[in-house]
């Protein structure tokens, strides 16, 4: 990967990026991975901006478009690979980690997060709720109900229903195989398990989000579920936080409307340095994709493409 190696020699790529584009890639064939080569790194400035999840997840759309058969059998392998362990923490704490199937292990999350938020407990943080969520479920002791769980794939019409290949992509964890996704909903669908189909409109060239068809007497949500859907990350350039705010690019005190072109979502961190003096942050009128333009306290400009859809 002669193109990868020069961006880490000039330095506009750090060893550990350049470590991620070689761990997705390496399955593939010999072919494919040149090609990806060449288009990540032969123009330094398709990397600018890009957080270290969002380069992963722009390679993994990439060799997915290049051999989806070999990304399938790399999951279906991974798949056998679960497990769970415990390791020992500082001041009598542990970590209980899990390696889990995508379907699994997002539902997890949605589910414990989905809990956190609906309580009105005014001593626990979040985290403290999930993480006493996870113990009360997985032991069985008694604790707060069970509550609906989502999980949101966005898959192209032709990867759902013509057998495409083009990647869909999970809401919380990123992109994955067609065969995958089309795995994943009919196993839903076989289950009885209610499921939503709610269509969104892209431009084809581009793959930039347009509008979608709202199931939602309550628009605010829907809006803020779009701005989900398009954004999968914090909008502050190298940053891959999930998103936990929905903001005006130009603030509503400034006169900024409420519509998916002037909102963005942000983590909490990145949306209050937003609003601390010298900081300005404008959509960039007239691009493929929604884009915002970040100005530092120095000056220093960056902007923040939304990732095509499938």
């Amino acid at each position: 990967m002669p193109h990868t190696l020069a961006a880490l020699e000039c330095g506009a790529l750090s060893e550990w990026r350049a470590t991620i584009l070689v761990r997705e890639t390496a399955y593939l064939a010999v072919e494919d991975r040149q090609k990806i080569d060449v288009e990540m790194c032969a123009e330094t400035s398709r990397l600018r901006g890009l957080g270290d999840a969002r380069l992963a997840a722009e390679v993994k759309r990439l060799a997915y478009r290049l051999d989806a058969q070999a990304v399938v059998r790399r999951a279906r392998r991974a798949e056998s690979e679960r497990w769970v362990s415990l390791r020992p923490a500082p001041d009598t704490m542990t970590y209980l980690t899990a390696l889990l199937p995508v379907k699994q292990g997002v539902a997890v999350y949605a589910a414990l997060k989905r809990t956190a938020d609906a309580s009105m407990d005014p001593v626990r943080g979040q985290g403290q709720i999930m993480a006493d969520t996870l113990v009360e479920r997985v032991t069985g002791v008694p604790g707060a109900a069970a509550v609906p769980v989502g999980v949101n794939i966005t898959v192209s019409d032709e990867a759902l229903l013509g057998g495409g290949d083009e990647p869909a992509t999970i809401a919380d964890y990123g992109p994955v195989p067609a065969a995958v996704a089309r795995r994943l909903i009919s196993e839903a669908v076989s289950a009885e398990a209610k499921v939503l189909v709610r269509r969104l409109y892209r431009r084809c060239a581009t793959g930039a989000l347009v509008k979608a068809e709202s199931r939602s007497r309550l628009f605010p949500k829907g809006l803020a579920e779009l701005i989900d859907l398009r954004d999968q990350t914090c909008r502050t350039p190298y940053c891959d936080a999930p998103i936990r705010h929905h903001d005006h690019v130009v603030g509503s005190m400034r006169g900024g409307p409420t519509t998916l072109d002037n909102g963005q979502g942000l983590c909490e961190r990145c949306n209050y340095v937003k609003e601390t003096t010298g900081w300005n942050v404008a959509p960039v009128p007239g691009t493929d994709r929604h884009t915002v333009e970040f100005t530092t306290p120095t000056g220093t400009a960056y902007r923040s493409t939304a990732p095509p859809l499938p």
